[in-house]
């Protein structure tokens, strides 16, 4: 293959862009003021075909004289009502086309019952352009007989000077072209329309599916900060309220509760940093030790240590799993840790620290269930019947994967959540 240089064009490439420039200016101002474009072509027709069969020299010019005998010369107030009845309406081609090629065809056909030629008569194929340009398609047969019977009137009357057919030839292939050449402009601009419709459609559904990744990503982050924010300040407070207990009768427990506080609000901190990081966008591509220190997701591995936070805060939590943990995906195990999560805080928040919780987790025939009980609270105090974040959340995660939650109190006292998560539904059948 062979590379072509600007050079290879004859130097066409220049005035190719200059005329782009120049017909975009055009339709512009085309526009801003069609009156404009209108009154230019009555102007411009007036002068080259009107103007040279009222002036004195147009009847002494070169002309086929052999068909001027033919004719008859009208009277100077005739021709310029003629001329006029077939120019002016060209104003409204483009608002009216098909009135406009109806008067022009009325006086045409007066003209040439009179047996009387003009220059002017050039506007009658102009209106039927016009016509295929801006009017209704369903119009045009009912045009195209009519301009059919103009130009056969037209051949009989010079035929004594030219043959019928040999006329009708030349008629009928200018009023074709007029009329082709108004249907490919038509048919071009309605295909431009389509593309730019197209590329606007185009550019409001990619900006609507920027936002809907951004609101996605603003409640992932959102469900993300809930649950980390919510399980260890709902920790961190239950560790505060046993040392603060603890400080007078047993100073070492009360240390170790402060212990306990900073490790758990260290690994908030660190979820935090993790979290906020992926939103943070990098300035640099090396990789340098000033940005966030990320580490992976949690998952199913880490609901131990999950665990074990809620048990030095008090509750006494008995964690069994079923199945092959490890062989799911890190989206499932995010999503059970997070349940989990919500779960345990829940049952903290509620049920206190003298309360019993039982955790299981079982994968079995392609389902992931999670069974998390509490014995409620010692005191009077009973879980809140009005539905939080937490259970939206829930169900938010588990509806990912087109799982159930199911939440309430139990009859002998306590609180019991239970999951299903399907485990095929992103995959598909198997």
């Amino acid at each position: 293959m062979t590379d072509v240089s600007p050079d290879d064009t004859g130097g066409m490439g220049p005035l190719v862009a200059r005329l782009n420039r120049g017909g975009q200016w055009l339709r512009h101002a085309d526009r801003a003021r069609p009156w404009v474009l209108d009154t230019a072509v009555v102007v411009l027709i007036a002068v080259m075909f009107c103007l040279p069969d009222v002036l004195p020299e147009g009847s002494g010019d070169d002309g086929p004289r052999k068909i001027r005998l033919t004719v008859t010369e009208l009277p100077l107030a005739a021709t310029l009502a003629l001329q006029a009845g077939l120019v002016l309406p060209l104003l409204w081609r483009r608002r009216r086309p098909l009135t406009a090629f109806g008067v022009i065809a009325a006086v045409f056909l007066l003209q040439w019952s009179l047996n009387a030629a003009l220059r002017a008569d050039i506007a009658l194929f102009v209106a039927l352009y016009s016509l295929a340009l801006h009017g209704r398609l369903r119009q045009l047969p009912w045009a195209g007989a009519v301009m059919a019977g103009a130009m056969v009137l037209v051949a009989v009357r010079v035929a004594e000077s030219v043959s019928v057919w040999d006329a009708l030839f030349f008629l009928l292939s200018t009023a074709t072209a007029a009329l082709a050449l108004g249907l490919v402009i038509r048919f071009r601009r309605a295909q431009l329309a389509g593309l730019r419709e197209r590329a606007a459609r185009l550019e409001i559904e990619r900006d609507q599916r920027s936002r809907l990744a951004t609101a996605t990503e603003r409640a992932r982050v959102a469900r993300e900060m809930h649950d980390i924010v919510g399980h260890n300040l709902a920790v961190i407070v239950s560790l505060a309220d046993a040392g603060a207990y603890a400080a007078d009768a047993a100073p070492e427990r009360g240390k170790e509760a402060l212990n306990l506080i900073g490790d758990t609000g260290r690994q908030a901190l660190g979820e935090l940093r993790r979290v906020l990081g992926v939103l943070r966008e990098a300035t640099d591509t090396d990789d340098s030790p000033s940005g966030p220190l990320l580490s992976p997701q949690p998952g199913i591995a880490d609901i131990d240590m999950l665990c074990a936070g809620v048990r030095a805060a008090g509750p006494e939590v008995v964690y069994r799993t079923v199945g092959d943990m490890d062989a799911l995906d890190a989206g499932v195990q995010l999503a059970a840790y997070r349940i989990v999560q919500e779960a345990l805080t829940n049952s903290l928040k509620h049920a206190g620290a003298d309360t019993r919780v039982g955790l299981s987790i079982l994968v079995e025939d392609g389902r992931l269930e999670i069974l998390v009980q509490d014995t409620g609270p010692s005191g009077p105090a009973e879980p809140p019947n009005e539905e939080g974040h937490g259970l939206v959340g829930m169900r938010e995660r588990a509806a990912l994967y087109g799982g159930t939650v199911s939440a309430g109190p139990e009859a002998g006292g306590g609180w019991r959540v239970k999951v299903g998560l399907d485990l095929l539904s992103r995959d598909g059948d198997r």
